[in-house]
């Protein structure tokens, strides 16, 4: 059997193991609190590896070691911005979710932000909500199937396009059926292929380097686009803080915040929190030590975020390179079906609420939505492509800068009327929208620090305390 074989069948058995859990997920899906949040009943282990895969993404094994190869050591700032994100997730965020989640019955991100707010004064606000993650979400699901594109045409014979549309098919079978149970568990399997993808590839790395000394030399003499900062210029500080910055993001992502809505407890979220930890040092130092590799191995190549799979066929053995896409996929998948959830949830159970009263109605609708959101994000895909890294990071702000500091201002119980919690959402991502037309400033502060910023200092203005 040759490798092309081998590789086919292996990914065929990989996604037929995603399709089973959909079909087994769906036999327990009897309501639309079981289809959009399990029913609040998730344990640790789901929950961590599920966040971290799916907070992660195409982004990180393609992007961060993308991003590794072209800045070089610069990239730490990327990889501490996500990791202390995280942390404040964890430890601050989380336990006031769960208990908010559990103690009023929320199903949605949307329903935690709106809890107190009169229901004559909901429906602006929501809509605002439901406007900014679909749009972002679009654009961010695009990335995400651009980045199977790649995985797939990097084994088969196949164009961009089919790959794009086999692995997006994929996706949208198995969230449709099984929800968040569905695409929990699939994310826990694929969190766990992308861990061993992150250790395997830098272990392999290093023993064909031989040395230490080997990576260090190749760093030190590769001349990157940052090579000429030194620690005191402004370009440097900015870089550093933009890159500091993608944590923010962290705050207005409704697929990571509902993973907090829907643990069974606190004892399980402190179990979670421990695991995304380990997960988030594995994943994240294992991108950023192949992509500073990737300057002593290759050469020469057209697309950084190639490096991941070009230092797999330097270093692993033809069919052990060709598995690797199965870590690539899954990474890709785990964030995509989380997010198709949540546009699920926002048009069926957030923006349709009133208009269907039954669990059944609400969960056909929120297929249909699934299904309209995935041909969009194909549409986007094809027609206009973008770099995986930027891509995912635009979205990424928008959504922080939108939703983060109402977020926050939630938390803190500070009383924001109905119209000013709409003005600070739109204030936020429209920003983010414009700064992104912008020429790139060093670490594209403007796009990732500045809307968060202004959005919470007008909440600070207008809110009462």
């Amino acid at each position: 059997m040759d490798v092309t074989t081998v590789v086919l069948f292996s990914v065929l058995g990989y996604q037929s193991l995603l399709l089973g859990i959909g079909l087994w997920a769906s036999r327990r899906t009897k309501s639309d609190s079981d289809y959009f949040i399990g029913n609040r009943q998730m344990g640790p282990w789901i929950t961590g590896i599920s966040y971290s895969a799916s907070a992660s993404s195409a982004w990180t094994l393609l992007g961060v070691s993308g991003a590794a190869f072209t800045l070089g050591p610069a990239v730490v700032w990327v990889a501490l911005g996500s990791f202390s994100g995280m942390l404040v997730a964890w430890t601050w965020v989380a336990p006031r979710l769960l208990e908010a989640s559990h103690r009023r019955e929320l199903t949605t991100f949307t329903e935690y932000l709106t809890s107190d707010v009169r229901p004559t004064d909901r429906t602006a606000i929501v809509r605002s909500i439901a406007a900014v993650t679909l749009i972002a979400f679009v654009f961010y699901i695009a990335a995400q199937f651009q980045g199977a594109g790649f995985a797939l045409s990097e084994s088969f014979a196949i164009s961009n396009g089919l790959a794009i549309i086999v692995g997006a098919t994929v996706i949208l079978i198995y969230t449709w059926l099984g929800g968040y149970w569905a695409v929990s568990v699939t994310d826990a399997v694929q969190g766990v292929v992308m861990g061993i993808a992150a250790l395997a590839l830098p272990i392999s790395i290093s023993l064909h380097l031989g040395s230490p000394e080997a990576l260090l030399e190749a760093v030190a003499t590769h001349r990157g686009p940052l090579s000429n900062l030194s620690p005191i210029t402004l370009s440097t500080v900015g870089f550093v803080i933009g890159s500091l910055s993608i944590g923010l993001g962290t705050f207005g992502q409704p697929h990571l915040m509902v993973r907090f809505m829907a643990l069974k407890d606190h004892g399980a979220r402190q179990t979670a929190a421990r695991i995304t930890l380990v997960w988030y040092l594995i994943v994240f130092s294992g991108m950023v030590f192949t992509g500073l590799s990737g300057r002593a191995l290759v050469t020469e190549i057209d697309n950084a975020e190639q490096i991941f799979f070009a230092l797999a066929n330097v270093v692993l053995p033809p069919v052990a390179a060709g598995l690797l896409v199965a870590a690539v996929l899954s990474a890709i998948m785990s964030t995509a079906d989380s997010q198709l959830l949540v546009c699920a949830s926002t048009l069926s159970h957030d923006l349709a609420r009133d208009t269907y009263q039954e669990s059944g109605a609400r969960i056909a609708t929120g297929r249909v939505a699934v299904l309209g959101v995935v041909l969009l994000a194909i549409a986007v895909a094809l027609w206009l492509p973008a770099p995986i890294f930027s891509r995912v990071l635009f979205a990424w702000s928008a959504l922080g800068a939108a939703l983060g500091p109402t977020l926050f201002a939630r938390l803190l119980q500070w009383e924001i009327s109905p119209r000013h919690t709409v003005l600070g959402i739109w204030l936020g991502f429209l920003l983010t929208v414009g700064f992104s037309f912008l020429p790139n400033t060093a670490g594209d502060i403007l796009e990732r620090l500045l809307p968060f910023f202004l959005h919470g200092l007008f909440l600070t203005l207008v809110g009462r305390r």
